[in-house]
């Protein structure tokens, strides 16, 4: 969620009045220009706190537990196979961590009408901000700040590969795949026929075995400011072989993070996460029955 969400202009104007609809049972509200249509139970002060490529986020109350909220809007999120399964991935995954340091969904808004279902509203609790406004913020982030985010990270997703953190900014902004894969051969250092056995296609591992050479980087060189620790733990999750790089363990247990690792208050997820839903073959259909399916957990008795 953090990567989707850029401030939203005049977060302070919560002057936006709600239109019921549908025998009352939903509001409508007008946020800056976008609809918004929601159980009739999300009442203002309505807000918005952020906009991004996979949808439009604002505040605001559940008038049954009297918590403020925020509600993501995944407009027309089934026109494409590509934008429904995403947006089916996030609801799964987020589900299935159950987590103090993972945002929670609250609610799936189950849409009026099955037959009219277009866009996907998800209600999440109300974060102060994000790790992305953090990050792109003009607050100066120390060694400290570094360990405490990159462990929470750790602790509550249990896995990250990314040094987004460390060096405040993305280390492989590929325009495409292949721009991205480039740029990732350029700082790691081109593969070994060895470190590509995990590639399940051969026309993929042909394909890199034909780019252009790179030697692997001097860490030290190219991050001169990160302190040697950091740049141990940044090279040991920079491998191309994801068999190869620290897990996630590990990487909890590294020097970098010595002074917040605890043993006592790491908690492990004890239920595998199932990727059935990942099939190739899913239609934009039969993907958004999955997400219908997901709102009726939440709203188990029809709205009209």
């Amino acid at each position: 969620m953090a990567k989707e969400i850029e401030s939203a202009a005049d977060p302070g104007d919560t002057n936006i009045k709600g239109v019921l609809v549908h025998g009352g049972r939903y509001f409508q509200y007008n946020v800056y220009g976008n609809l918004f249509e929601v159980s009739n139970k999300y009442v203002p002060p309505i807000r918005p706190i952020g906009r991004g490529a996979y949808g439009f986020v604002c505040a605001a109350v559940d008038s049954e537990t009297h918590e403020e909220i925020a509600i993501k809007k995944i407009g027309k999120a089934f026109d494409n196979k590509v934008d429904a399964k995403r947006t089916l991935r996030e609801i799964k995954l987020l589900r299935h961590l159950e987590h103090e340091n993972v945002v929670v969904i609250k609610d799936i808004i189950r849409p009026p009408k099955k037959e009219d279902f277009v866009d996907v509203y998800i209600v999440f609790e109300l974060m102060d901000t994000d790790l992305h406004q953090i990050i792109r913020s003009d607050q100066p982030l120390n060694d400290d700040h570094c360990q405490y985010f990159l462990y929470q990270i750790l602790r509550g997703l249990k896995y990250i590969h990314s040094a987004n953190i460390m060096t405040r900014e993305p280390l492989f902004p590929g325009k495409d795949y292949v721009h991205q894969l480039k740029l990732i051969t350029e700082l790691i250092g081109s593969p070994d026929g060895a470190s590509l056995e995990f590639l399940r296609s051969e026309n993929a591992r042909k394909y890199v075995k034909e780019l252009p050479k790179f030697p692997r980087q001097n860490f030290s060189a190219r991050f001169p400011s990160m302190n040697s620790t950091a740049i141990d733990l940044l090279e040991k999750m920079l491998v191309f072989d994801p068999a190869k790089r620290i897990t996630v363990e590990q990487a909890m247990c590294h020097p970098y993070l010595s002074a917040l690792h605890d043993l006592n208050d790491e908690p492990v997820c004890s239920n595998h996460f199932s990727f059935d839903f990942e099939d190739p073959s899913s239609t934009e259909e039969e993907i958004k029955e999955l997400v219908w399916l997901e709102s009726v957990k939440f709203n188990p008795h029809p709205t009209i």
